[in-house]
């Protein structure tokens, strides 16, 4: 398995280039609008490390981080590589996954993936959510992922042609992949205080193994291609068009929506600081700013 390892972890990272290439091409393409004049921002990368708590190498990853740009106000893309053992926290939220009751006896785990939240200048321009990832420990191995959209305001139009990337990247492998995954995105991306969903969806899997690691590695990478020819052709769409200062409110207010699902929900977000992951790493999902009314 430390081959396979290794690819998923090179897969990963190289995915990360590319969508750092074609956000940063984002900036570079923007014509009109309040940020129009101001120069393109660039991500800034930074590496951070697991705290193990005994010393003990634990891995990390690398954040790559835009700021104050003209098409993105803040978007990260994080890789990272992490291994070691599970706190009691983290084997309590994973022993009730099939075949995984021996954690208590054999707790070591190795996890690799990317993560991606993209927030948005414009209010006409849909933030953005990507994730894929592999799992293993002793006692199995699992891919996990997804992407969802969350405009400010749903166009029906937008979603149609979002949810058409996905489904066109399962379809590839299993044409009950993208029911299955769509509804567990519904499912998984409502924020049940509120009992309201986050956005307009698009796909989550977790647990993924169908026993061909190839196949099911396969599969997270198609994910990982349709999320830029789901996402880039909407930001292109909507990056010039003009807002209101009543959509920029609108805007701010479905943030806090997006952080409040985050800190109470979100599994990356507790599984990263169960673990000891670097906590801005972790939180860099939150928007820059956003209103509670």
């Amino acid at each position: 398995m430390e081959q396979e390892k290794a690819r998923a972890a090179a897969w990963f990272e190289s995915l990360r280039n590319e969508i750092c290439t074609a956000f940063e091409g984002l900036e570079d393409a923007l014509a009109d609008g309040p940020h129009a004049t101001q120069p393109p921002a660039r991500f800034q990368r930074k590496p951070t490390k697991r705290d193990s708590g005994d010393g003990a190498d634990a891995g990390g990853g690398v954040m790559s981080v835009m700021r104050d740009g003209r098409v993105f106000e803040k978007v990260g893309v994080n890789i990272s590589t992490v291994y070691g053992t599970l706190g009691a926290a983290a084997q309590a939220s994973m022993s009730a996954r099939p075949g995984l009751s021996g954690l208590a006896d054999d707790p070591r785990f190795w996890a690799s993936g990317i993560s991606l939240v993209a927030h948005m200048n414009s209010p006409k321009t849909p933030a953005v959510h990507m994730n894929t990832r592999m799992f293993w420990t002793p006692h199995g191995w699992w891919f996990g992922g997804g992407a969802d959209l969350n405009p400010m305001v749903e166009n029906p139009e937008d979603t149609a042609f979002f949810h058409a990337r996905l489904k066109a990247a399962c379809d590839r492998h299993n044409p009950a992949y993208y029911p299955r995954y769509k509804a567990w995105a519904d499912e998984y991306f409502m924020i049940k205080h509120w009992n309201e969903p986050r956005g307009v969806g698009g796909i989550f899997y977790d647990d993924h193994c169908t026993g061909n690691w190839e196949e099911d590695f396969a599969f997270t990478q198609d994910v990982g291609r349709a999320f830029l020819a789901a996402f880039v052709p909407l930001t292109e769409k909507h990056m010039n068009s003009e807002w209101t200062g009543a959509e920029r409110e609108h805007q701010l207010i479905r943030r806090g929506r997006y952080a409040e699902f985050n800190l109470v929900y979100d599994r990356g977000t507790q599984f990263g600081l169960q673990t000891g992951h670097n906590p801005e790493a972790v939180l860099m999902s939150l928007p820059p700013v956003a209103k509670w009314p």
